[in-house]
């Protein structure tokens, strides 16, 4: 069929006076036949041969919601969480629910005379059709009970033309070819993980609402003893400063080579999985065998040569069977995939929040990230982990989970007479200090072989974390123990295997110790997706 013909019929097709003229019009044409012709009734009638479709959409349920929120006090509370002015496809009751959650702000009852007064006082009363049409919504609906299955019907048609937005713009996309097909896929995964998170919600919010998220914060703080609203990460002077690693923050650790940094985040990683919260790590330097067998040398406290050689004792050996069985349901999921791209990880990231509601995610290292497509730098490799620090960053506010990057350090501390690190030391970028919320650094001075006065100095902790950047906090310096032989970072006083307290310096003690802190204010490799699911 002619396409001026199909538009016209779309035009018309509302008024059924002008059908007859239309089908007239369309039997001239060599394309309308009376084989492919038939007698149209109504608007809805669509001859064979035209293809009419029409955007998912429940305006009679619409109506229904609106008149169920004015007659019914408690249902915008039922409501309010899954609904938005953006779900209605009918911009009018957008308008008007818009108006509803105004009222609903002030802590006012919503019914037929308030909505007419916010419209009115907004001036939008008449453009969403005067006082008779809101009465008419409230006739439309005798009770409230279904209400909330209504609604769910409303964000059902929402995602849809979500989807169908979506699947144009990649169509669009992908024919077009002036865009890399890395940044395809990643804005294809990104948009489809929105829709299916049902994130309705990200656009701009009033203070009003953010004050009441503020206030339901503030409640659930008073609730908790530990004071923790984030990870726990096992260190309690950390979890003091930071009140554990806090949703959508980027979190570096620094640290020279063989100082410790995957030690530390490994011990981080397994304390939050014995606080229920699921951990992903993306090992880029060692595969999950290695990975597994470092988490269960700390946690049964062997000798990771012993472990790797499989010469135990018998000791040893009870103490390996013992872990296995008591954190075989830790939810620690290990991706070992060699030279994974941002894209690559951005997209594996979406899927283990999809399906495995991951609290924490672990990187080691960020170095070794490449970049892709036009977001690679040109190869230049500062601006490259530039990219990539900035990504980071938007997923740890995507998924609002902390995503805790380590990072090498460059050689200045070797040069300088005070090996602490600062935060010029961090190696590439200085773009990685300016994404992170949080930077620490590891410092251990028998690393540097110091003179035995400054070592006998540190050896009551072994080592330290320096928080030199806190965006929401304060800095300080955090005393912790390191155990070489399991390659283990304990907070001081954390008690042993066999559930001792354990001094500094290694010897049981009968006294807690609850820790120090000094507070200063200011490639395709591996093309599967599986992850590996560590279970001890």
């Amino acid at each position: 069929m002619n396409f001026i013909y199909c538009k016209n019929f779309l035009n018309l097709a509302s008024d059924n006076t002008k059908l007859p003229h239309l089908m007239a019009d369309l039997k001239k044409t060599n394309h309308g036949t009376k084989s492919n012709l038939r007698t149209i009734k109504g608007p809805n009638d669509f001859v064979p041969g035209i293809t009419g479709k029409i955007v998912p959409q429940a305006i009679p349920v619409e109506e229904v919601v609106l008149g169920a929120v004015m007659i019914d006090i408690n249902a915008m509370s039922a409501v309010l969480d899954m609904l938005t002015p953006e779900v209605f496809y009918n911009q009018n009751h957008g308008k008007i629910f818009a108006s509803m959650m105004r009222i609903f702000n002030k802590s006012q009852p919503i019914d037929l005379l308030t909505v007419h007064e916010e419209l009115k006082k907004s001036g939008e009363l008449d453009e969403v059709g005067g006082p008779a049409y809101l009465a008419e919504l409230t006739s439309k609906v005798g009770s409230s009970a279904n209400v909330e299955h209504h609604a769910r019907i409303l964000v059902q048609k929402y995602i849809q033309r979500e989807l169908i937005h979506v699947s144009n713009q990649i169509i669009k996309d992908s024919y077009e070819d002036v865009k890399d097909v890395f940044d395809i896929l990643d804005d294809a995964e990104q948009n489809l993980y929105r829709i299916t998170d049902n994130n309705l919600n990200n656009g701009p919010q009033s203070f009003t609402s953010m004050a009441s998220q503020v206030r339901k914060r503030m409640e659930e703080m008073a609730t908790k003893p530990d004071g923790l609203t984030g990870v726990p990460t096992g260190f309690r002077s950390l979890d003091r400063i930071t009140s554990g690693w806090q949703p959508s923050d980027l979190i570096i650790i620094a640290a020279r080579p063989s100082v410790g940094k995957t030690a530390l985040v490994l011990s981080m990683a397994v304390n939050a999985a014995k606080h229920d919260f699921p951990v992903a790590i993306f090992s880029l330097e060692m595969s999950t065998l290695q990975m597994a067998q470092r988490i269960i040398s700390m946690e049964a406290e062997i000798s990771n040569t012993a472990l790797r050689d499989g010469k135990l004792n018998d000791e040893e050996l009870r103490r390996f069977h013992h872990t296995l069985q008591t954190e075989s349901d830790l939810k620690i999921f290990v991706d070992d995939t060699p030279a994974i791209n941002i894209f690559e990880l951005r997209a594996k990231c979406r899927r283990l929040k999809m399906q495995h509601d991951i609290k924490l995610i672990v990187i080691d290292y960020l170095q070794l990230i490449s970049a892709a497509g036009e977001s690679s730098g040109g190869g230049n490799r500062t601006q490259e982990v530039s990219v990539i620090s900035r990504a980071l960053k938007g997923l740890a506010k995507e998924l609002n989970v902390p995503v805790i990057a380590l990072s090498q350090l460059s050689r200045a501390t070797e040069t300088r007479q005070d090996k602490r690190p600062q935060l010029s030391d961090l190696r590439e970028s200085g773009s990685i200090e300016q994404d992170a919320d949080i930077v620490g650094f590891i410092y251990r001075p028998d690393y540097y072989h110091l003179n035995k006065d400054e070592a006998a100095q540190m050896a009551e902790t072994d080592a330290e974390l320096l928080i030199q950047k806190h965006r929401n906090g304060a800095l300080g310096t955090i005393k912790m123990r390191f155990i070489k032989e399991y390659a283990k970072y304990q907070d001081p006083g954390d008690v042993d295997f066999f559930g001792n307290f354990s001094s500094p310096t290694g010897k049981s003690s009968d006294t807690y110790d609850s820790g120090t802190v000094m507070i200063t204010r200011s490639s395709r490799a591996n093309n599967s997706d599986d992850f590996t699911d560590i279970i001890m």
